[in-house]
């Protein structure tokens, strides 16, 4: 095996397979050219990098496996095989003679044509992994294989690949979201008010196209959280602006596909491949590429209603407006109440994006009702996270994290383990401490608490805590509440709170409280969400059928009653009249005539 001297895995064993030369070598995975001895026949093998692989890297190896292996598809390089490989596996793949796109396009530079017959090439791909209800999330050159003959493509790396038709990206530290940074699509972040689904994949070949005709990316940084922000808030210079040979109708295209909201993006793959191919003919007959409308052919076979906020720029701008005011080192609790199903997690979702442009914390518990004889249960809930988040940040500003921490619980960082025990693998073990009970131990667990918390409320890194369900919490947390908010001098904090006004008396626990802070002069605003105009409802209506106003309010008109302005109810009420809908025309025979 003339590759295996220069290869990570000296003593690698694979019976039957001679390895030639290696194609690719990473931090997680090596590639290698093989042959099998049996039939001479060549093929690629893929395995992981790291001998002792952590059990998540084998379940993502795994799942390309999974995924691919019964895909009738031709653009995508069929997996022959799984085979046990150390500690790991190795993934057998055919071997069609292509090569990584980043690396060719550095030896080869392609043409505007061959450019637009590669993306002519990946949506017929995308579009037949979405009609199996495939979602890539990976699209990148490293991740698409060219000819360099033929100039075919092919489609590679489902590691992280789901066969859910949609999914919620979780809040999680730069380095360990799934997918590669510089190509994120923005709800891939876990910091957009919006799910992730097959739109995911149209943003991610974006970026890819408009590296391929540009030479750069889109956005660069070395800083992970900036690079996040870029995604989920800046618009690029379009690629026409980068460079002047782009058509301006191509750049438009990029710009489509590169859109925050995935409602703005092309919403079918053959959509886009019909533009493409407009343009690519117009390129080759004429030499140039004149103006003209996108997405008239672009029509999705999917009902998808829209997941932007209604009704609620007030309430959103501010929420922005507290926010910004605790960037300057204040302490402020906003407070969001209404009727459940009422929006009140979408509203509050929405400052993500100045978290991030600051480099903040965001965190969130939710109180349990039938889980109320546990106190703390929302605060351990959201501290939970935010370990996790640190536990993914790099070794140098873990180090930082351990260090502050230790500072400020001194020797009794043990409080603290006893019910965040993530904080031990930050801050290692801790010395046993004597047992306290009543309002000692209480007192003693509020003070540690409230000196953990403001480690992480700095100019550098504001925090916002966010609790759901507040009418549900517990009077150790409402104490808890009521320490943090009255050390308004040290700054940089957000408390976040959504209660059901419609369950709380004046009496409750909750609202004395509130009462009591405020007469200490804490920093308390309330908003409180009414149901949504009729005119939101027509507006949510038309976008989801794409329709005009005046066409959509006669179905506006049925839902409104049905959900009294509530936008929880929206989706399996519009879903359901629209199933009927479809059910009667196909009774009638008229889905088929057309």
């Amino acid at each position: 095996m003339t590759s295996s001297t220069t290869s990570p895995f000296r003593n690698l064993q694979l019976p039957g397979y001679s390895l030639t030369e290696i194609i690719y070598q990473g931090t997680r995975t090596v590639v290698y050219r093989a042959m099998v001895r049996a039939t001479q026949q060549p093929v690629v093998l893929k395995v992981l990098a790291q001998e002792s692989p952590s059990f998540a890297e084998l379940v993502q190896f795994r799942n390309q496996y999974t995924v691919a292996k019964h895909l009738p598809i031709a653009g995508i390089v069929r997996p022959l095989g799984l085979a046990p490989c150390g500690n790991g596996y190795a993934l057998l793949m055919e071997d069609f003679g292509g090569v990584d796109l980043g690396q060719y396009v550095q030896q080869s530079p392609l043409s505007l044509a061959d450019i637009l017959s590669i993306a002519v090439q990946l949506a017929d791909i995308l579009h037949e992994l979405h009609q199996h209800r495939i979602i890539h999330k990976d699209i990148k050159p490293a991740n698409i294989l060219i000819h360099p003959d033929t100039k075919q493509i092919k489609l590679i790396d489902f590691s992280i690949a789901s066969l859910l038709p949609k999914e919620t990206q979780t809040i999680q530290s730069p380095g360990t979201l799934e997918g590669t940074l510089a190509y994120l699509a923005p709800e891939q972040t876990g910091r957009m008010n919006r799910g992730i689904d097959y739109r995911t994949d149209f943003y991610t070949l974006g970026v890819t196209l408009y590296e391929l005709l540009t030479g750069q990316l889109p956005f660069i940084s070395d800083d992970p959280m900036e690079l996040i922000h870029c995604h989920i808030a800046q618009t690029p210079v379009t690629a026409d602006q980068v460079n002047p040979a782009v058509p301006a109708t191509v750049a438009a295209i990029v710009a489509k596909l590169m859109a925050k909201n995935a409602e703005d993006r092309y919403r079918s793959a053959l959509g886009l491949k019909h533009d493409l191919e407009w343009c690519l003919r117009q390129w080759q007959e004429q030499g140039q590429i004149s103006d003209a409308a996108l997405g008239g052919r672009d029509v999705s076979d999917r009902f998808l209603i829209p997941e932007k906020l209604y009704g609620r720029d007030t309430e959103v701008q501010t929420l922005l407006h507290v926010f910004g005011q605790v960037a300057q080192g204040q302490t402020e609790m906003m407070l969001v109440a209404g009727f459940s199903g009422i929006g009140k997690t979408a509203v509050i979702n929405e400052v993500h994006k100045p978290i991030t442009r600051q480099n903040g914390y965001f965190i969130k518990g939710k109180f349990d009702q039938f889980n109320r004889s546990t106190p703390f249960s929302a605060f351990i809930q959201a501290f939970r996270s935010l370990m996790g988040q640190l536990l993914g940040e790099s070794d140098a500003d873990l180090a930082r994290w351990r260090t502050k921490i230790l500072e400020a619980v001194g020797e009794n960082g043990q409080v603290i383990i006893d019910v965040i025990p993530e904080l031990a693998t930050i801050i290692g073990a801790q010395p046993p401490l004597p047992e306290l009970s009543g309002v000692a131990a209480q007192n003693r667990f509020n003070r540690l608490f409230s000196q953990f918390v403001r480690v992480f409320t700095t100019k550098r890194h504001p925090l916002v805590i966010f609790l759901d369900d507040l009418q549900w919490a517990d009077a150790a947390s409402l104490g808890l509440l009521k320490l943090l908010m009255g050390e308004s001098d040290a700054g940089y904090l957000l408390m976040l709170g959504a209660y059901r006004d419609n369950e709380v008396s004046p009496a409750h626990p909750l609202m004395l409280t509130l009462e009591e802070m405020s007469q200490k002069d804490a920093n308390i605003a309330t908003l409180t969400l009414a149901p949504l105009d009729p005119e939101d409802i027509t507006s949510l209506v038309a976008d989801t059928l794409l329709c005009t106003q005046t066409s959509a309010s006669a179905l506006a008109q049925l839902v409104f009653p049905k959900n009294s302005g509530q936008p929880f109810f929206y989706h399996p009420i519009l879903a359901r009249l629209i199933r009927r809908w479809v059910h009667h025309l196909l009774n009638r025979g008229w889905l088929l005539a057309m």
